[in-house]
């Protein structure tokens, strides 16, 4: 299994985690307006590999004050969104589950990092999509065989 899918299967855990807590979403579009409500979104370069590899175009510089993927309250890179868009939701009695699911996927992540000697790097999702994160070299799919045996 490549890298790119232990993480999309890791993907598919966290959104089965996340849909059976079952936190309310009001499609306010507050999630990604980061300044405006008080929070970062932070992801790891095997995220923002995965993220910049499908999502759609996009103007920089990139501000940290909120996603440049939002659209009309929309998210048009919803398939390759990080753990952290996967997980946040804004409703109040969902936080502590939050806090747990999202801790529980760093961890996975982090040792699938260590597991294939890829470094770990944690940003603000603007340092990446302005480049001033470092990347890998290569794409996370072109570093790593498609099967590990």
């Amino acid at each position: 299994m490549s890298v790119r899918d232990e993480i999309m299967k890791l993907y598919a855990e966290v959104d089965a985690a996340v849909a059976a807590a079952g936190p309310k979403c009001e499609s306010t579009g507050r999630c990604c307006r980061f300044t405006e409500w008080g929070h970062v979104l932070y992801l790891s370069h095997l995220e923002a590999e995965i993220l910049l590899d499908a999502a759609p175009a996009y103007k920089q510089p990139v501000s940290p004050d909120g996603c440049p993927f939002q659209i009309d309250k929309l998210c048009t890179a919803r398939e390759p969104r990080p753990l952290g868009c996967r997980i946040y939701f804004c409703d109040p009695n969902y936080q502590e589950t939050a806090s747990v699911i999202m801790e529980d996927a760093l961890t996975k992540l982090k040792r699938l990092a260590e597991e294939h000697d890829l470094g770990w790097r944690y940003a603000p999702l603007h340092a990446f999509l302005n480049g001033s994160e470092p990347r890998p070299p290569k794409p996370v799919s072109d570093r790593i065989p498609l099967t590990i045996t």
